[in-house]
């Protein structure tokens, strides 16, 4: 960090070795002289946030820095998550319970992740199988009777809770000055607050996607928040990602990335009102 290179091996660590980059050094967070590691993460990683790239500055096992560089996808197609309240924004009948099921779905896509990352892959195929049941028609007795054992489990693990509470702590007044207006918002707490509010959320969407009502266009909040606001809800959570990071164990950079899972597919589609920050 105070930009001095020390030798290693007769080699500089801030130079190069036949043409391949070497680790620099600074003081941890022990005051030891650790290696910094500049690492990237994604794009193409299982259970990741489709087009996210994290470059990772390491010392040890612990996050020093974090830059996030989103690879915007081009597609004609609006972000298939936010779909029922941008058809209703646009005008067009859709129904409380044809959002309630997105809604639904959409967590559970999440959990999914969420799950896998913590170590719990039986439990991230069954969020999986559910997602796809709600994806697919089942009704509303199917989806309470399938969503169920699944809310009581994760509810109730204290493993879980032990592998993921403390982490990534975003309260709700540092998460609405980011923006953020969804779920992360609601939480008001770290991973295992964010898991909870996802589990809540389905339970009461599960409930209503029998609604025949039709949805409101003022009701424009999707799976991660307002969809009409000046940037996509995504685009805030991306911006909490890095302070989230830094200073975390690498082991656990994984769980709050998914804690938050920012769809990126919004960051295609920037609704008029927030032309100007496209």
């Amino acid at each position: 960090m105070d930009g001095g290179h020390h030798g290693h091996a007769g080699h500089d660590m801030g130079g190069a070795v036949d043409g391949l980059p070497m680790a620099d050094r600074a003081d941890d967070r022990d005051g030891l002289r650790l290696d910094q590691l500049h690492v990237p993460l994604g794009p193409g990683l299982a259970d990741w946030p489709a087009g996210l790239i994290l470059r990772l500055t390491l010392q040890g096992d612990v996050v020093q820095q974090a830059g996030v560089e989103p690879l915007v996808p081009t597609s004609p197609h609006p972000p298939f998550w936010n779909d029922p309240w941008l058809r209703a924004a646009a005008g067009q009948r859709v129904t409380r319970g044809d959002a309630a099921r997105r809604l639904c779905a959409a967590h559970l896509d999440s959990l999914g992740r969420f799950f896998a990352v913590a170590g719990w892959a039986d439990t991230a195929a069954r969020a999986r199988h559910v997602r796809d049941r709600a994806l697919t028609g089942a009704d509303t007795a199917e989806l309470s009777t399938l969503v169920r054992p699944l809310i009581r489990k994760a509810e109730r693990s204290r493993a879980l809770r032990w592998l993921t509470a403390g982490l990534g702590p975003l309260p709700a007044e540092h998460a609405r000055h980011l923006g953020i207006t969804g779920p992360a918002l609601r939480a008001d707490g770290d991973a295992h607050s964010r898991m909870l509010g996802w589990l809540d959320a389905i339970g009461r969407s599960t409930a209503s996607c029998g609604d025949s009502d039709p949805l409101d266009e003022a009701e424009a909040v999707g799976p991660r928040g307002k969809i009409d606001g000046p940037a996509p809800p995504s685009q805030a959570l991306l911006d909490a990602l890095p302070s989230l990071l830094e200073g975390t164990e690498f082991a656990c950079a994984r769980i709050i990335i998914a804690s938050l899972d920012p769809d990126l597919d919004e960051l295609a589609h920037v609704p008029a009102a927030g032309a100007a920050h496209g």
